[in-house]
């Protein structure tokens, strides 16, 4: 079976004309491969940050007459489901599967397809992951658009990696190709504290286990009570590294949080973080889209400081699914507590989406507010 890439469906961006399925990036990172992948089964072989399934599904079309599945792991839940919807509408969805960033994803595999993470501390935990678990005789192919690329790259796959080559420059794309690993390690989480919260974060989280001026800026102002607090979860929405909602947990001692992020890097830093601070019993962790595993009208707070980046691009519509997802949650007269970059103008589509916005605190970079919901 041969797949056709521009047959993928950018999911669950389908409808901008401007985004495809599938980028140069791609199809350098499975030219340089292909020499690699020949003769191996579907088992063999990983694929760690594949946007929408192209990398992926190239490889189990060429192998489908192999046992097993193509391993994959990427970090948004939205990469994950989009994954699984090419994979149906091309008949492939019994040859991959999703798997978490741990040592059963990548033990035993011989190649690696990897597009490169922005983050130095992610790359560092998947290229540390693959040189403890995968095959002695694994290469890694690590592929990125160059504008994305630094040098500092090459340097973390040298920690884990003897041999490393660079493929030649193609259509704005290159490749890193890593061999020989050594001195493996599972990803570990930094730690650090601020105002007496420890906070935990895998590599690629927001910011790191550090403390952002923009949610510094929200810890510093929420309000002294909580709307709903002796009967409601309060939650803390596009929750990152946790620190928000260990904030509100350790402040309000009877308080319930809930915690939800798409990324399963911030899912997990999330968790370590309410581990450490020993409010794991009164703090659950979801990997979900914005909200979506609760139901209507059955919250009271939310405290949310919403990306707004897709990739290495400004992406505002994030921010308003959040927004939106948010005021569906919340019960009449319950509070949305937003931190946001002042240049994103973010009031207008707050009362549009949730309700009445009063602003409680402003910064040259950031404003707080919060909105009740009508």
């Amino acid at each position: 079976m041969t797949l056709d890439l521009d047959a993928l469906r950018p999911f669950p961006d389908s409808d901008d004309a401007d985004v495809r399925a599938h980028d140069a990036a791609d199809r350098l990172l499975l030219d340089e491969s292909a020499t690699a992948r020949q003769g191996l089964g579907r088992h063999d072989i990983v694929v760690i940050g594949d946007t929408y399934g192209a990398l992926a599904l190239t490889v189990a079309s060429e192998t489908d007459d192999s046992p097993g599945v193509v391993r994959v792991h990427q970090d948004p839940l939205s990469s994950e489901r989009a994954l699984a919807a090419n994979a149906r509408s091309t008949g492939l969805e019994a040859s991959v599967a999703s798997l978490p960033l741990d040592a059963e994803l990548v033990r035993g595999a011989r190649v690696v397809l990897l597009r490169l993470p922005r983050s130095l501390e992610a790359l560092r935990d998947i290229a540390g992951l693959i040189a403890a678990h995968a095959a002695p005789d694994v290469v890694v192919f690590a592929g990125g658009r160059l504008k994305h690329m630094s040098l500092g790259m090459n340097d973390v796959l040298r920690e884990y990696f003897a041999t490393l080559d660079v493929s030649l420059a193609r259509q704005k794309s290159r490749v890193l190709i890593a061999r020989n690993p050594h001195d493996g390690r599972d990803p570990v989480a930094s730690r650090a504290q601020h105002d007496g919260v420890i906070v935990c974060a895998f590599g690629g989280v927001f910011a790191g286990s550090s403390l952002d001026i923009g949610t510094r800026l929200l810890i510093d102002n929420l309000p002294d009570t909580i709307p709903g607090e002796d009967d409601d979860a309060a939650i803390d929405l596009a929750c990152g590294n946790g620190i928000v909602g260990a904030t509100l947990a350790l402040r309000y001692p009877s308080l319930r949080v809930y915690a939800s992020d798409e990324s399963s890097a911030a899912v997990a830093s999330a968790r370590a973080t309410a581990v450490a601070n020993g409010i794991d019993g009164r703090m659950s962790v979801a990997r979900d889209d914005a909200l979506s595993a609760l139901p209507d009208a059955s919250a009271s707070f939310i405290a949310l400081n919403p990306p707004f980046h897709r990739g290495a691009a400004i992406d505002e519509t994030i921010a308003r699914h959040l927004f939106a997802d948010a005021a569906r949650v919340l019960r009449p007269g319950g509070e949305l507590w937003t931190v946001w970059n002042s240049a994103l103008q973010y009031r207008q589509p707050l009362e549009r989406l949730v309700g009445p916005t009063r602003q409680v605190a402003r910064t040259s970079k950031f404003t707080v507010t919060f909105s009740t919901r009508r």
